[in-house]
């Protein structure tokens, strides 16, 4: 397969870009070989800048649940660009959107938007902090919440793959007061609990998505958020993936557990940069103007992105049919990897296989992973045109665009591969 392009465009980036990207895994190090740049997409496909086509299972990571360039979400961004790109003063469209995640997620009463998922977390946990009187807050071993400096302990996605245990540049005393819980364990949260009085927050990923997908057990959010409750502590949902991922109402209404805040990403932009926090309307109360927590951002409630994601959770709303196909044609291509010596997690249209027999439940058996056959597999299904995440600690992004063609094409591809057997020399 041909990279003439990509290669001279990565050697290019690296001239001026640390490592040739903007976000580490990009950089295929996990995985081996150069990354392909992308010049368009459309549907379930993306274009690389040497005309190959791919099947796209990451789709931006997950904000791409309508595919690539959904007509509908580009005919409303292309109208507001016209009325001016940003202004710095509200909007109604921003009070409309977060109508629309509040009459969604019950839990959020009232939401502030930000630009980033890591902002969003941020924030969150700054404000479960200002409004507890506490300061420190516990983690889940492997989950990821973005890169604040209090945040990079045992963290999950590019922290995995690229063997950085924790981040340089993060003063001892930011880590100190982030405590790590194994996940699945309540016994290691009730230790914890136990040993220290000061804890404002719990913050979880409802299902683990960034050492691949893993899903919580039965009973445990439920644990958390009794738990939280028992001491004066803050339940906190990192739904930056499965906020709007696992079901229009999240994971709160997906497995009937109410958090105190949440933090939501990816989708609700549509597939601009747009993220939000929000939960209980006397937490949210003690951010600024109203309260003492302090959080701003020029570009927040930007007016291009609120209106990619109004259009988007507006088609999710009125669609409901859409996550009844997204479960059955991820159901398929779980099917798929069944009976050949791996771990198949999935949640939704949220999945993972792991070249482990497993079981993987959390972060110390998600690192048991053959990471070399994983590679093999990646190679092997790009050579095929098929574009999986390059790591085996991150989910496959299913989206509406992919359709029955585009699920057989990958199962045959998937049947075609020896998973015994090193890479057959015919599909690299």
């Amino acid at each position: 397969m041909k990279h003439d392009r990509s290669n001279a465009l990565y050697e290019q980036a690296k001239k001026y870009i640390p490592g040739g990207v903007n976000s580490p895994v990009r950089a295929f190090r996990a995985v081996g070989g150069t990354p392909f740049f992308v010049k368009r997409a459309r549907g379930p496909y993306i274009y690389d800048e040497d005309g190959t086509k791919y099947l796209d299972y990451v789709c931006s990571w997950g904000p791409c649940i309508l595919g690539h360039a959904d007509g509908r979400v580009i005919s409303a961004v292309r109208e507001a660009c016209g009325e001016g790109l940003t202004y710095g003063v509200p909007t109604e469209k921003e009070t409309l959107l977060a109508q629309v995640i509040s009459e969604a997620i019950p839990a959020v009463e009232k939401v502030r938007f930000v630009s980033s998922g890591t902002e969003a977390v941020m924030s969150a946990i700054r404000v479960a902090r200002g409004y507890t009187s506490r300061d420190r807050i516990i983690k889940f071993a492997g989950h990821y919440h973005g890169h604040s400096d209090g945040l990079l302990v045992k963290a999950g996605s590019g922290l995995l793959t690229d063997s950085i245990p924790d981040s340089a540049g993060v003063p001892d005393g930011y880590a100190k007061n982030t405590l790590v819980a194994e996940f699945n364990s309540e016994k290691s949260v009730e230790e914890i609990f136990r040993n220290h009085k000061d804890i404002a927050a719990v913050i979880v990923e409802p299902v683990a998505a960034n050492m691949g997908v893993v899903p919580p057990k039965e009973g445990f959010l439920k644990f958390l958020r009794e738990i939280t409750e028992k001491y004066g502590a803050l339940l906190i949902f990192d739904e930056v993936i499965t906020g709007f991922r696992l079901g229009y109402g999240g994971a709160s209404e997906y497995f009937g557990v109410r958090p105190d805040l949440v933090t939501l990403g990816k989708i609700i932009g549509g597939g601009l940069p747009l993220a939000a926090y929000g939960g209980r309307e006397d937490i949210m109360d003690s951010v600024a103007p109203l309260g003492s927590v302090y959080q701003a951002g020029t570009l927040s409630g930007n007016p291009i992105a609120v209106t990619a994601g109004l259009v988007t959770l507006s088609i999710l709303r009125d669609n409901p049919e859409v996550y009844l196909g997204l479960e059955r044609k991820a159901r398929l291509l779980e099917d798929a990897f069944k009976g050949r010596g791996l771990t198949v997690n999935r949640e939704g249209s949220l999945l993972s296989a792991f070249f482990n027999e497993g079981p993987v439940t959390d972060y110390r058996s998600a690192l048991k992973c053959d990471t070399a056959a994983y590679a093999n597999f990646f190679h092997a299904m790009l050579d095929n045109g098929i574009y999986f995440a390059p790591s085996q600690f991150e989910a496959m992004f299913l989206s509406a665009a992919h359709d029955d063609e585009a699920i057989e094409k990958t199962v045959e591809a998937i049947n075609k591969f020896n998973f015994i057997q090193p890479c057959p020399e015919g599909m690299r």
